[in-house]
Formats: C-alpha cells, sequence, structure tokens
C-alpha cells in the first residue's frame, strides 16, 4: 500500500471515530495514535531521526502518551511534513510580533478537509448548542480569507461561515500586517440585528475585542444585542493592543457589548493543530472553566523539572496528541504553561525563557540551531 493510500484509510478511520454517537472508545484513540504514528515516523525523516535517538519507534511503543512529542519551535526550523512539495496547496503560519520567523503547517486538499471534519462538530457543539434549527448572524473580527490566506485562524471562521445566517469580515491589514478593525461598520451591524431582534455572534482575537471596547468607550456607546447572541474569542495580544486579564475582558465585553459571562467562550488552538479546546459550553456555568480538546485529542500537562504528568491542581507545560494532524506531528509540545484541572487544563500563559522548553524536557535534547542531539546533562 502506497503511503498516500496509507494516510486516506487513516483519515476514513479518523472520520469514523469523530462521527461515531460516543466519539469512540480510548482503545479506538489508542489504535488510532499508534496508527499514525507509524506513518509519520515513515513519512517524516527528521522526526524519526528523532525518536531513533530516543530509542522510541512504533515497534516500542504500545501506548499513545508514549509517543515523543516535537516542540513548536521545529515547526519554525523545519517543513514537519509528510507532504512532497508539490502536493502543499495550503500553508499556514503562526501568529506573532514584527520580525519573528512563524511556524509553518503544511496542508493539502485532504488534510484540509480532516482539519474541518474536526472543526466544525466541536465547534457547534461548544458555541452553537440547541439552536434548534435558529442560526445566528455572525460579525468576524478579521480580515476576509483573501487579505490572510495564511490564517488558520481565518481559514476556521471561513469555515464556520456556513453555520450562520449572515456572515461577513469586518477588519482589513495595514501594510505592517497589523489587522484594523471597521468600529463604525460592526457597531452599525450590531445596532441593525438588535432592531431586527435577530441574535449575532461575535467571532475575534482578544486584541480585536480591545480595540472594539475601546471604540465603544470613546463614544461613550454601549450595546444590547437580542437575548442568544454570544462572543467567541481567542489568541493574545501580541503587541497589538493593550492587554487584558481574560476575567477584565470578559467583563469589559459584558459591560460594553452586553453579552453576559455564561455567552463568551474563549478557544486555545494554534497553527500547528488541526484541533481546537473550548473553556466551556455557551450558556453554561460561567465557574471553573477549563480547556477541553474533543474526544480525537488529548492535552498532557507536564512538569517542567521532570518530563512526567504533574498532578491535579498543578502547574506544567501543555502537550497535546492531535489526530487530527494527520500530514504533519500528531504530538507537539507546547510552550504554554496551564494548571492540570482534571482532563481540562487552565491556561495561564507562555513560559519564560529561562524555564525548560520544547524538547529541553525530553530525555534527549534536539538543537534547532545546529540540527543535532545532544544528551541531556
Amino acid at each position: 500500500m502506497s503511503n498516500i493510500n496509507s494516510f486516506d484509510v487513516f483519515g476514513a478511520r479518523l472520520r469514523a471515530f469523530i462521527l461515531a454517537p460516543s466519539n469512540g472508545a480510548r482503545d479506538d484513540f489508542n489504535s488510532l495514535a499508534l496508527a499514525l504514528f507509524r506513518l509519520q515516523y515513515d513519512s517524516i525523516p527528521i522526526y524519526k531521526e528523532y525518536c531513533n535517538h530516543r530509542k522510541t519507534t512504533p515497534d516500542t511503543v504500545t501506548q499513545w502518551s508514549d509517543i515523543p512529542s516535537l516542540p513548536t519551535v521545529g515547526f519554525k526550523e523545519w517543513e514537519l511534513t509528510s507532504l512532497p512539495q508539490a502536493e502543499r496547496t495550503h500553508v499556514f503560519f503562526s501568529s506573532g510580533t514584527t520580525g519573528h520567523v512563524p511556524s509553518r503547517h503544511f496542508h493539502n486538499a485532504d488534510s484540509i478537509a480532516l482539519y474541518e471534519a474536526s472543526l466544525v462538530p466541536w465547534f457547534g457543539k461548544n458555541f452553537l448548542p440547541n439552536q434548534d434549527g435558529q442560526k445566528l448572524d455572525c460579525i468576524i473580527l478579521s480580515p476576509n480569507p483573501e487579505l490572510a490566506p495564511h490564517s488558520s485562524l481565518v481559514h476556521m471562521f471561513e469555515t464556520v461561515r456556513n453555520l450562520f445566517q449572515y456572515s461577513d469580515y469586518f477588519a482589513s491589514i495595514e501594510k505592517d500586517g497589523s489587522w484594523t478593525l471597521d468600529g463604525k461598520r460592526v457597531t452599525e451591524t450590531l445596532e441593525t440585528c438588535a432592531a431586527k431582534k435577530r441574535p449575532v455572534a461575535l467571532l475575534g482575537t482578544a486584541f480585536s475585542f480591545v480595540h472594539l471596547i475601546d471604540y465603544l468607550k470613546e463614544r461613550k456607546q454601549t450595546l444590547s444585542p437580542p437575548a442568544g447572541s454570544r462572543v467567541f474569542e481567542t489568541g493574545g495580544y501580541k503587541g497589538r493592543s493593550r492587554a487584558l486579564s481574560k476575567t477584565d475582558l470578559h467583563k469589559f465585553i459584558s459591560k460594553t457589548m452586553g453579552i453576559p459571562a455564561s455567552h463568551i467562550l474563549s478557544e486555545y488552538g494554534m497553527s500547528e493543530l488541526s484541533s481546537q479546546a473550548y473553556d466551556c459550553v455557551v450558556g453554561g456555568p460561567v465557574s471553573n472553566r477549563c480547556f477541553h480538546f474533543p474526544p480525537w485529542a488529548r492535552a498532557r500537562i507536564l512538569s517542567t523539572e521532570t518530563g512526567q504528568p504533574v498532578n491535579d491542581g498543578e502547574v506544567g507545560l501543555v502537550q497535546v496528541i492531535d489526530l487530527a494532524n494527520a500530514r504533519s506531528l500528531m504530538s507537539i509540545q507546547t510552550e504554554d504553561l496551564a494548571i492540570c484541572r482534571g482532563d481540562g487544563f487552565e491556561l495561564q500563559g507562555r513560559a519564560a525563557q529561562s524555564e525548560p522548553r520544547g524538547c529541553s524536557l525530553m530525555p534527549g535534547i534536539f538543537n534547532p540551531a545546529s540540527q543535532k542531539y545532544a544528551l541531556h546533562s
């Protein structure tokens, strides 16, 4: 069986897992993870080299939790993909401050379709529960895909647009790459929805919501959208606005935009992944929120000292195993700190530069600059 056909078989199995009423069983997840590990080990040379250095191969691993992770920095240094150059139809870049080296996540038509198969049901379950056929209007606080073709977040917004009755983009891109929000058009559209008693969804980054809040405050303006309206916010600030804690951001959204805390959902995602985590179900409890990935992804919170899972309530680095990341790497070590909350996690922010990061958590340290390995001292 060819490599491409093998990935096709895996994709079909994963879709069946996603569509299963109970989203499959735990042993199904393990079986899928081991199958994907073998495919990625065989088709991504730099990953195979890393696994061999750790003496961890598909023949020695029996549990998904033992599949080696590479840090997100690896997506900046190498083309961590099983796709030949000619088959790459999409590439997502990580966002960040001007001048940073972005991560690159390559896709073809099949892997993009798998990304979307992972995205839509989990988004719907958390952001659009109990709609009973009613579709909301949607205001997207980002540029459109033509202006931001390499943004995984914008691709996500474009993918979910057909879940709404009306949707449009309300930002443009400046020469320096920054996003400029059209506050006037946003508020006029919100007022129109309110007049017609049509619930509205606002989707955007944290910094876009800060810009909208500031726009409203400067004009001493508040909004009163119809009941059922909601907010999807994600990402950080990256120097593009003043920074607020999530608690303060949600308070300002409630105060200026009239959206209750129960209808504000936060997302955790990144360009290197194909699945997303959410911290609540819209309309549910507002206390004790923590992020959960869908059943076809797993998050582990690992100690910065030992690289082993921490106990509940302790802080560590987030590691994600994402089965929808078929053509890149499914097991990724992030630089994000979080508190372990059972099978979920409470995000704390980025690890400090002085703390162990990425492959320094592993028995063998991989040096991206030299592309060499060194033993852990």
